[in-house]
């Protein structure tokens, strides 16, 4: 027996109706308890790995507040011991770089030079002192050591290797004016030493060996020597136990017709 419907709807269609509706009502609560579980699910922190040590040799990071530098790891001492030390003598100036053709030949250390090395040339500072250099337009600093001579040219105070050019941003600019900072030297700074004249660069050993018979006549107690350079020939004068004072003197005097004539410390 079916009972009458109203609006004249059959039965069977009621039926399909309130299935429908039911399919609805659970696929409604279905997603609401969906967005509910989503939105208070809080996910567990993550576990929290110990780091790495640091390898050996690496540099450590830098402190809060504490401008960081460019490092070497093989300078790490060196920088630990400036970090912890005052200057011994602070000097501005210009610096410039070197690299081909001086690369993988001897320097005036006795060591083979390599540019990508971080290290530097100076006239007079005791071969090996330990220096800081800054350059002055970016505020970029390298710790590194005095390992040759030079520069040999006027105005400037240093010469840096590729490395070190590289460290303090001054390799694309070529030359820029830089402090210097001694922290320490193996030898006293205004005293003692063994001190010679470097007369040079001339383009033809001619004229090299032409001054060098000048100077032995005229410095009889004197050790004069000509050498071939990667960029031309030099005569180097030395006084009798490397004086100082005389070798001021012999450059105050020389007013060489080709190259310039520079005091330079050997040790």
């Amino acid at each position: 027996m079916r009972l009458p419907i109203p609006d004249g709807r059959s039965s069977t269609s009621l039926g399909r109706l309130f299935a429908a509706t039911v399919a609805v009502v659970v696929l409604s609560m279905v997603a609401g308890c969906s967005h509910r579980q989503q939105t208070a699910y809080t996910p567990p922190p993550p576990t929290l790995q110990p780091a790495p040590p640091p390898s050996v040799g690496s540099a450590p990071a830098p402190q809060p507040g504490y401008r960081s530098e460019r490092r070497s790891p093989a300078f790490s001492a060196d920088e630990e011991y400036v970090r912890k030390h005052r200057p011994l003598y602070t000097e501005t100036g210009m610096a410039s770089w070197y690299g081909p053709p001086y690369d993988r030949h001897a320097g005036a250390n006795g060591q083979i030079y390599d540019e990508n090395a971080i290290s530097a040339a100076n006239r007079t500072l005791p071969m090996g002192s330990l220096i800081r250099v800054t350059y002055l337009r970016t505020g970029e600093s390298a710790v590194m050591r005095i390992t040759d001579r030079g520069p040999f040219v006027a105005d400037r105070i240093l010469d840096l290797s590729e490395g070190a050019a590289k460290a303090i941003g001054l390799y694309r600019a070529g030359v820029g004016e830089v402090r210097l900072d001694v922290y320490s030297a193996p030898e006293p700074l205004d005293s003692g030493g063994r001190w010679c004249v470097q007369i040079g660069a001339f383009s033809h050993r001619r004229s090299a060996m032409h001054l060098e018979q000048r100077l032995q006549r005229e410095y009889r107690t004197a050790s004069v020597i000509e050498f071939a350079g990667p960029t031309g020939y030099w005569v180097r004068i030395r006084p009798y136990e490397g004086n100082r004072t005389v070798a001021i003197a012999i450059v105050r005097r020389l007013h060489p017709s080709e190259g310039e004539a520079w005091l330079v410390r050997l040790d």
